[in-house]
């Protein structure tokens, strides 16, 4: 399970990694603000009130929730020395059993690309689940144009598997993905996964 406070952080290099609060409204409002164009490809059609304060809250009591009853976790991602918003990464989905999987979801500020935060992210968070969480399995989809999502991926560890076919609503359509894994014990090949 995942732990029942809301005191959750993970560390990187760079970044620390935690749970939304509503104090973060302002620098998310700026950020999403800022790279609504840049995002809007690739992520799901947005509601009006897509940005508004309301919609907000509701989002950080979701991702408490999601957090304390175990099946998702929703950060964002700080650069520490600046205390500045890059981005959120999610782990979602997360199911127990037989599965110990969760599928994991991102973005990252228009600024912030190329300079490999989303990479360490994503590293940050796998290791976490396989190492605080007992999972054995992450689960990532992506369009298959998108090459910048696809190569951090690829350069996480991430393997190829397939071809989903109309996967998930992006901007509005239904559109087929490309899906990746990460493994714990993976055979299939070097990883950069610890």
């Amino acid at each position: 399970m995942l732990g029942r406070t809301n005191k959750l952080s993970i560390e990187t290099e760079r970044m620390y990694l935690r749970l939304p609060v509503y104090s973060d409204f302002d620098s998310w409002l700026v950020l999403r603000s800022e790279s609504i164009e840049f995002l809007e490809p690739w992520e799901p059609a947005r509601t009006e009130d897509h940005l508004s304060q309301k919609n907000f809250r509701n989002r950080v009591y979701w991702s408490k929730l999601a957090q304390k009853n175990g099946n998702a976790l929703p950060v964002f991602m700080y650069l520490r020395e600046t205390k500045t918003l890059l981005g959120a990464i999610t782990l979602d989905n997360i199911r127990r059993g037989p599965a110990q999987a969760g599928t994991l979801g991102y973005w990252v500020g228009k600024e912030y690309i190329r300079q490999g935060f989303m990479r360490e992210a994503i590293q940050a968070l796998v290791y976490y689940a396989f190492s605080s969480l007992d999972l054995s399995r992450i689960e990532a989809a992506c369009l298959p144009e998108n090459a910048a999502s696809r190569a951090v991926l690829e350069k996480s560890g991430f393997k190829y598997e397939g071809v989903a076919q109309s996967y998930l609503q992006i901007n509005g359509r239904w559109r087929n993905h490309v899906l990746y894994a990460s493994l714990r014990s993976d055979r299939r090949g070097k990883t950069d996964i610890r």
